[in-house]
């Protein structure tokens, strides 16, 4: 069976409100409480994007993460009581496309989901070219895949389409407001979840990421993406 999202979260009632809600505006949803249920659910069943706790009755969901990105390239949204920048930066490091700090509003959370559904499910942002190349790097987008040297780079779903907008709008100064509403197409992402998608992003293209030649940072403006020919 196909689901819009799964929420694993141990928090039930938390849990089971955010999920009748989700389905009340027709986002199929389905709640779960522990890494064990999750494990097993994902081996049978299909989701678009996953909410998914820190802390978990049987296990951490840092974990449970680590081993979904082993398998599959869905959206995973953290959804957590703790709020310390060390968290949120081993939730992204580790494959997580957000970062959501409880308590929520059932209204914005549900706006921020539906916002990364259509983005996956519609439009995400890639070039309208099947293949882009630059030197070293190919970039298949049509089978969302990442080549350096022939090695094909993990990515996130989020940090694909994000190099994909930089690339599609090459050459030119891409400011930060620009990524939020073209690439996360929200206002809720922060600019440490953005700064953490372009540093993995310059870990997994650059020969360099201290001194990155393609990705570049303009200072108190944004980004410029600098093809090899230009």
């Amino acid at each position: 069976m196909k689901y819009d999202c799964l929420i694993i979260d141990d928090e039930k009632v938390l849990a089971d409100n955010t999920c009748e809600y989700f389905n009340m505006f027709d986002v199929k949803t389905r709640a779960l409480y522990s890494v064990a249920e999750a494990t097993e659910f994902l081996r049978e069943n299909e989701v678009s994007l996953i909410l998914l706790d820190i802390n978990l009755e049987d296990g951490s969901g840092f974990e449970l993460c680590r081993h979904i990105r082993t398998t599959m390239n869905v959206p995973i949204l953290f959804i957590s009581a703790r709020n310390t920048d060390d968290d949120k930066i081993i939730a992204l490091n580790i494959g997580g496309d957000d970062y959501i700090e409880k308590p929520y509003s059932l209204g914005v959370i549900l706006a921020k989901v539906k916002v990364v559904l259509k983005r996956y499910g519609k439009d995400d942002g890639a070039p309208k070219q099947d293949v882009f190349e630059d030197g070293k790097l190919k970039v298949d987008i049509k089978n969302r895949t990442v080549f350096v040297d022939g090695t094909e780079k993990k990515l996130t779903s989020m940090e694909f389409s994000l190099l994909c907008y930089l690339i599609e709008n090459k050459n030119r100064l891409i400011t930060k407001s620009e990524l939020f509403d073209n690439v996360w197409k929200d206002r809720f992402t922060s600019d440490g979840t953005l700064n953490v998608h372009i540093r993995k992003l310059r870990e997994a293209v650059e020969d360099d990421p201290k001194n990155p030649v393609r990705i570049v940072t303009v200072w108190k403006e944004g980004y410029k993406y600098i093809k090899g020919d230009a």
